[in-house]
């Protein structure tokens, strides 16, 4: 049941000022894609890129979070549609904080993930799409889940016996099968770049 003695308070110190003094508007990047398509690995080196240009930053992680925060959810379609709520209300609650916030989670529904691009607002979510066969994604698995799914013994994987939905609209596609990481790094930043969402590097322009 939601509480319904609560008052929403205002803050003297909006989302615009910590954006004003971050020197760069806070946004959600939201990358989506089957285990293993190299969605961690490409938002922790995104991060890094950022950083160093100064960049408030944070990465959520889907297993890191399944830790803590959402520790008490399973896999069922019905948790996993919980656990991107929160961390749709988290990352929201982040871009006040000034953030670029890069979320990895597969996150294989279209309605929770739309329902993610609702909540923080269309302007501030960019949905990438990190493309790899389930053969890629599988010849990486060396946690051997895949193996473990195709035998039965973890049940509702995504991409064995829960499916994946592809996005039908995301605002990038990355390759993460054919392209190296550093060249797919370099293609997110330069789209934020294009959009005025970050500084653009001019030491390292060829």
């Amino acid at each position: 049941m939601k509480s319904l003695n609560i008052t929403y308070h205002k803050a003297s110190v909006t989302r615009e000022r910590r954006n004003n003094l971050n020197n760069h508007p806070s946004i959600v990047l939201w990358f989506t894609g089957l285990s293993g398509s190299g969605k961690s690995t490409l938002a922790h080196a995104l991060e890094e890129k950022l950083f160093q240009r100064g960049c408030r930053t944070f990465v959520l992680d889907g297993d890191n979070v399944r830790y803590g925060l959402n520790s008490n959810l399973d896999f069922s379609k019905t948790d996993r549609a919980e656990n991107i709520r929160r961390i749709s209300e988290v990352s929201k609650l982040m871009i006040e904080a000034g953030l670029i916030v890069m979320t990895a989670f597969i996150s294989p529904f279209k309605k929770d993930r739309n329902e993610a691009r609702n909540l923080i607002s269309n302007d501030h979510f960019i949905e990438i799409f990190c493309k790899a066969s389930i053969e890629t994604c599988e010849k990486r698995d060396v946690k051997g889940l895949y193996k473990l799914a195709r035998a039965g013994e973890i049940k509702n994987y995504t991409g064995i016996d829960s499916p994946y939905e592809v996005p039908e609209n995301p605002e990038l596609i990355i390759n993460t099968d054919k392209e190296t990481l550093d060249y797919s790094v370099s293609r997110i930043l330069k789209f934020l770049e294009r959009k005025d969402l970050i500084i653009k590097d001019e030491l390292n322009e060829n």
